[in-house]
């Protein structure tokens, strides 16, 4: 099983925390699109790791055009020498048409085809092929040499999709090379909505699991004292509580037979009440959710519940120390 860690978004100390992660023996770094851009710490990232992989997880998709990410993600891929992975997500309608000012439509079916075009995209740049993509949304048919790019030799990146729905998780699964499990999800939803809708989305593509890699970044309750165990379960039911209020996961709890939950957590976010919202969330339903223990019990409980679903992880170990954290990761990856 793969390990991934996760950096900040400071440029100045980015490349140390990805050379860390890299010496611990982490498999992956990753960044996240919130309140700075994603690519530019992986460039740095990129500077200073020889080895590991760089991931964004994820980056709005359809904040930009198909053709503004393929530049973006050859230019990683080629300065990296291989190594990066473009890590998308659709964000929700009110982020993409009240924030980024981008139209918004069926955004399962816009996804397969931004990430078609971009494949398109690609194959013209590495593969000579011309560029004819003319789909529903996106259209991509102009390409002349001034505005190819000549750094070909690792190709395009590999394209990971986040995808929480079964819709968007059957679309990962017919153009993706891999998905990007939603941290607000239970192993029986992984199981019977999750991988059915990946093989759903395999046979529209005549791939195989073995084409694909599924990654989860899983909430993890650890500590070496009680106090630090309560710190981490109080912070874990809090981020739960916060995802449950969002209408669309209701799914996810239904699940676990706690659907009615949904519908509280969202009046008490609209209310500003945080803090009671991660009291609603019950030791039974953490269970479900975060693999809770002390730190060298963890890796031994991520494989019993998930060693046959998922190929990568990026259970956060902030909390403890940089020799456990590589401990960890060691026994993880064995």
């Amino acid at each position: 099983m793969r390990v991934d860690g996760g950096v900040g978004l400071d440029l100045n100390t980015v490349g140390q925390q990805a050379a860390d992660l890299e010496e611990m023996g982490y498999s992956g770094v990753m960044t996240a699109e919130t309140s700075h851009d994603p690519f530019f710490p992986l460039l740095v990232a990129a500077q200073h790791t020889e080895k590991i992989q760089l991931m964004t997880s994820i980056a709005v998709a359809f904040a930009r055009s198909p053709m503004t990410l393929a530049n973006v993600g050859h230019d990683l891929n080629a300065f990296s020498k291989g190594r990066f992975v473009l890590g998308l997500g659709s964000q929700i309608k009110p982020h993409i048409t009240k924030r980024f000012s981008m139209p918004w439509s069926s955004p399962a079916a816009r996804m397969k085809e931004y990430i078609m075009a971009m494949r398109a995209i690609w194959d013209c740049w590495h593969d000579d092929k011309a560029l004819e993509f003319a789909g529903e949304f996106y259209t991509h048919t102009l390409m002349t040499p001034f505005f190819t790019p000549t750094n070909n030799e690792y190709g395009a990146p590999k394209v990971f999709l986040a995808a929480v729905g079964p819709k968007m998780t059957e679309v990962a699964g017919e153009v993706a090379d891999g998905i990007i499990v939603h941290a607000f999800t239970t192993e029986k939803y992984l199981r019977e909505t999750t991988l059915p809708a990946l093989e759903r989305g395999f046979a529209k593509a005549g791939k195989t699991r073995a084409d694909f890699e599924i990654s989860y970044p899983l909430f993890v309750v650890t500590g070496k004292t009680e106090e630090e165990m309560l710190k981490a379960e109080q912070a874990t039911r809090q981020q739960i509580a916060f995802y449950g209020s969002t209408p669309a996961y209701k799914p996810v709890l239904d699940s676990i037979d706690a659907g009615e939950l949904q519908g509280e957590l969202n009046l008490m976010s609209k209310q500003g009440r945080w803090k009671e919202m991660g009291e609603l969330i019950t030791p039974e339903i953490l269970t479900h959710f975060a693999v809770s223990g002390e730190p060298e019990k963890i890796p031994g409980e991520i494989k019993s519940r998930y060693g046959d679903i998922i190929d990568r992880t990026s259970a956060a170990y902030e909390g403890i120390s940089k020799v456990d954290r590589a401990s960890l990761v060691r026994e993880l990856s064995a």
